[in-house]
């Protein structure tokens, strides 16, 4: 069932340095809830690492309450912290001799007694882990001998085996190229959704946040946490809030962050989805006009003006240059 897991009431948060004290975030309200993929996003500097230290603990609080599974962020012990949030962090300390396995077995960590030794029921934890994040074949390699991607699931493996109900995860997707982003972002939400798990990720992807979380957060400077179902925030237009209106869009029907109010006269005649390419080509190579009828088809791809005829928009920009020498 979703039930509330982590929530925040009237939270002001920020850094103190002697007796000066810098507010960071103010007012801020939220809840995270199992079973859920939460995205936050935001431009640098707006406080989405301090929201983030809060919850992990390592922020006191100044004003409002921080509840976790019922109880005050502030009540926890380290130990039992690490029992309930696992944390995935954007630049973590790779170990480059430890094996795949041996950083998975270091999120059992808070369930070990004095001696250190892992029981049955840790390397069973520890061993589901890696099955779950599709990581048995390199369960021996070395961590300096993986990719990024690989590299990355590892890490998810090992917040895994941590058994927590709450994973946190900083930017989880950086450095990575597009098809491990979107693997990535697939496995997270796989996580939630199965086993049940409140997953918060910190991310700068909107496409993929788009496609793949259950809720969206927008932190921007100076104004409320905006927050709500990804299809909800894009119809509502408050995806918007997410970055300088005077300057982009975004595109509801593409789903995609466009400049705003390009500048362009053409007339061409064909599909429409040919017709936002071509635009978006030619807008693009500093061409705003075009005198005459653009006819332009697919299968194969043809364009004709004035007379000729064109395989690719690259030879059409091409003919157009030259003919305005």
């Amino acid at each position: 069932m979703r039930r509330e897991v982590i929530v925040g009431a009237n939270l002001s948060l920020g850094y103190q340095s002697g007796k000066s004290r810098k507010e960071v975030l103010q007012g801020i309200n939220f809840k995270l809830f199992s079973g859920e993929l939460t995205c936050l996003l935001g431009p640098n500097g707006v406080g989405k690492s301090t929201l983030i230290k809060a919850i992990m603990g390592r922020l006191p609080v100044w004003e409002g309450t921080l509840t976790v599974q019922g109880k005050s962020i502030n009540q926890f012990t380290q130990k039992e912290l690490a029992k309930n949030l696992a944390v995935v962090l954007t630049e973590p300390f790779i170990p480059g001799n430890m094996t795949v396995t041996q950083l998975v077995s270091l999120g059992r960590t808070p369930y070990l007694n004095w001696s250190g030794y892992l029981s049955d029921l840790d390397k069973k934890a520890v061993y589901k882990a890696i099955e779950d994040t599709k990581i048995a074949y390199i369960q021996h390699e070395r961590l300096s001998d993986l990719s990024d991607g690989q590299r990355q699931k590892a890490f998810i493996a090992r917040a895994l085996a941590q058994d927590a109900p709450i994973m946190v995860l900083d930017e989880p997707t950086a450095h990575l190229d597009l098809v491990n982003r979107y693997e990535i972002m697939q496995l997270l939400r796989e996580i939630s959704l199965q086993k049940g798990k409140c997953v918060l990720v910190i991310t700068h992807d909107l496409d993929i946040a788009l496609e793949s979380s259950d809720q969206i957060w927008l932190m921007n400077c100076g104004e409320d946490l905006v927050k709500g179902l990804p299809e909800d925030m894009v119809i509502s237009g408050n995806i918007n809030h997410l970055f300088p209106q005077e300057k982009f869009e975004f595109n509801t029907q593409r789903g995609r962050v466009e400049i705003k109010n390009q500048p362009g006269d053409f007339d061409i005649e064909g599909p429409l989805e040919l017709i936002f390419w071509l635009k978006k080509a030619l807008t693009k190579a500093g061409i705003y006009q075009v005198n005459g009828p653009i006819r332009i088809k697919n299968e194969p791809l043809f364009i004709f003006h004035k007379g000729k005829d064109y395989g690719s928009i690259e030879s059409f920009i091409g003919g157009l240059r030259i003919g305005n020498k």
